[in-house]
């Protein structure tokens, strides 16, 4: 019987392959009867760039080729929501197209927030299907905020076994000052 050689990066490429191949299949296939159905309506949600000043969040969203009026934007003060639709231009050409690429329906993206903002003071600018929010940060209330002591449990056991010792020793005495006065009064 001979060795043969594992070449786990060699196994680990051939497996990428063969994903890949299996997801183009899945998206791009032109056969009629397919092992997997294909994805028509495959999800898509605009690219986002989220940064944090001092003062503002600011939100960057990218939607090439939709209009502004084509876009739902609200904003609350912990997320922001963008709902928008990619149209399909109705063309007629006697060659037709043999494959598109494009996606077109429906999108929406919600954002969670990493602070809450002033949901009614945003600022908007649409260019080139950039689509910029400047969200100013809300105030922050004042959160009451209560500092755990860790000892405080260990402080009240150290005093309950204080009491204890106290009670124990006050107990005590009270048996010796007993004892002594029926001795000496027995001794009388």
């Amino acid at each position: 019987m001979s060795l043969i050689r594992w070449q786990p990066l060699k196994e680990l490429d051939t497996l990428r392959r063969q994903m890949n191949h299996l997801f183009d299949e899945m998206i791009h296939s032109d056969r009629e009867f397919d092992q997997f159905p294909q994805l028509e309506n495959a999800l898509w949600a605009p690219a986002i760039e989220l940064k944090e000043t001092d003062k503002d969040v600011i939100l960057k969203a990218v939607v090439p080729g939709i209009e502004a009026k084509e876009l739902d934007v609200q904003v609350s003060e912990n997320a922001v929501s963008i709902t928008g639709e990619h149209r399909e231009e109705k063309c007629t050409e006697e060659k037709g197209y043999f494959r598109s690429e494009l996606q077109y329906g429906q999108f929406q993206r919600t954002v969670p927030l990493p602070v809450s903002v002033k949901h009614d003071q945003v600022q908007s600018e649409f260019k080139d299907g950039v689509l910029t929010l400047t969200l100013p940060k809300a105030e922050l209330s004042h959160r009451n905020v209560t500092k755990i002591d860790l000892t405080a449990q260990q402080k009240a056991r150290e005093t309950v076994v204080q009491q204890r010792q106290h009670d124990e020793h006050l107990q005590e005495t009270m048996h010796e000052r007993a004892a002594e006065e029926m001795g000496s009064a027995v001794a009388h």
